[in-house]
């Protein structure tokens, strides 16, 4: 695949290798473990790792950074006059009102979703999703609604949504393909995959996979008003209007002092100290910062606060600095989580899942077989999930036809592997120990447990719900 952006050095770009140390020094300090960084200047790379067995060419789940790729959709549909912000979600998707509809709900429109000013309290998709399964656009018009649209923000995740249904509706593409064809595509990305619920729509909230130089790229395109490679892609003024700040924020961890989530909210991204930036949980985040021409891309597992304030203590200082690029260079090259430590015995092992542990990654009573293997094991999960586990290196294998990268080791007389599903922050830690087997995820996704939803193709982890 051809780099979507132009490298530098971090000196050619007026940035500070010695500023980017102190970057990385901070952040791995602060517990957040990364999984990839990028940095741009001046519209070049000046600074990028993926922390193994993390990768460069390899999709990384965005969670709700989805969220500025959908209003990027909605911003293109009216730039084609398919949309409008008055347009009310009752006329666009007439087929989705509830008969007992509230005359709130069916004032509701386009900016009301897009700044999550709907009145709902607190995010409403639990809510309706428990009243529609099978239509969440019409369990979220009976969602309970205590504030007067438009008045307050509350993070509600059921409005992005709505907002993917109804580009939908008006351009008559799915949001995938609507964004394969007036957005990826021109720029060049070739790769987006998603997540979808049971009626193969894709969340839109959530649930975009793409490389971490197509987060950076994405930043690129907005900090250049929408332009790329000389088209204008999304127009200039939707560029302005989704990230200025439209309501001030109610941040998503209340009573949190998170100062980056505290800036204000816009259309789908969030205002920051320094610029706006689009958000996934977990780290993910897309930072652009006009001031200093500046974007940076970051997929983790940690907090995303952390990374913030690194980005304004470490490296804003350091703009316009001077650094050393090679011992800059030469960390980036040798980025890695290590791997299960331990010894390679070679005896096989049968246990069953005790799934106690709150957040089990396997059901109770899954059996598990652990057999050696050149280099490694084989660990067979129930009787669909084949693992293959590497001693001292992560080994990849794709039962279910997504990926997920392993390592082992025997510690005593208990066997540990770490399962990286890794195009997700998220991992399983396995440890079997005397005819018992646990499986406990580092952080458990927020779609839910079941670790083979996480590793089917197509990826649909959420069949219980359309």
């Amino acid at each position: 695949m051809p780099p979507l952006l132009p490298r530098s050095t971090p000196a050619a770009s007026g940035v500070s290798a010695d500023a980017l140390t102190a970057l990385l020094d901070r952040i791995e300090a602060s517990g957040v473990e990364l999984h990839s960084l990028m940095v741009v200047r001046h519209g070049h790379v000046v600074a990028e790792g993926w922390w193994a067995p993390y990768s460069a060419d390899r999709p990384h789940l965005l969670y709700s950074l989805t969220k500025s790729f959908t209003s990027v959709a909605v911003g293109i549909a009216i730039g084609d006059g398919l949309l409008s912000l008055d347009d009310r979600v009752v006329d666009v998707l007439p087929d989705h009102v509830p008969a007992d509809a509230s005359d709130q709900a069916r004032r509701l429109t386009v900016h009301h979703l897009l700044s999550m000013t709907t009145g709902h309290r607190p995010d409403s998709l639990a809510e309706a999703w428990e009243l529609e399964p099978d239509d969440l656009v019409q369990g979220f018009l009976r969602a309970a609604m205590p504030d007067v649209e438009g008045t307050r923000h509350e993070y509600d995740n059921a409005t992005t949504f709505v907002l993917a249904r109804m580009v939908e509706r008006v351009t008559g593409r799915g949001l995938p393909e609507w964004l394969d064809e007036r957005l990826f595509g021109p720029m060049g990305i070739d790769h987006a995959e998603w997540d979808r619920v049971a009626s193969g729509a894709a969340f839109g909230f959530h649930g975009l996979h793409l490389t971490t130089e197509a987060v950076a790229a994405f930043g690129e395109l907005l900090l250049r008003g929408g332009v790329w490679d000389g088209r204008q892609l999304v127009a200039r003024e939707w560029v302005e209007l989704a990230t200025r700040h439209h309501v001030d924020s109610v941040d998503v961890k209340a009573g949190s002092d998170d100062a980056d989530f505290s800036c204000g909210y816009g259309y789908q991204f969030w205002r920051s100290r320094h610029g706006y930036h689009g958000h996934g949980a977990f780290g993910q985040q897309c930072v652009v910062v006009p001031s200093h021409d500046l974007v940076v891309a970051v997929t983790a597992q940690g907090e995303a606060q952390e990374v913030f304030d690194a980005l304004w203590e470490c490296l804003l200082p350091g703009i316009d600095g001077v650094g050393n690029d090679e011992v800059l260079a030469e960390r980036l090259r040798h980025l890695s989580l290590p791997p299960v430590a331990g010894s390679s015995d070679e005896r096989p092992v049968e246990a069953t899942v005790d799934a106690t542990v709150e957040g089990s990654a396997l059901p109770d009573g899954t059996a598990v077989v652990v057999d050696p293997v050149a280099g490694g094991w084989r660990v067979h999960l129930g009787q669909s999930l084949d693992i293959e586990v590497g001693h001292g290196e992560w080994r990849e294998s794709a039962p279910l036809g997504r990926p997920v990268v392993a390592s082992g080791a025997w510690q005593g007389d208990t066997f540990v592997a770490d399962l990286c599903v890794i195009t997700t922050p998220h991992r399983v830690r396995l440890v079997v120990d005397a005819g018992t087997a646990v499986a406990t995820w580092s952080t458990v996704p927020l779609t839910g447990p079941r670790l083979d939803l996480h590793l089917r193709s197509p990826l649909m982890t959420r069949p219980d719900v359309s």
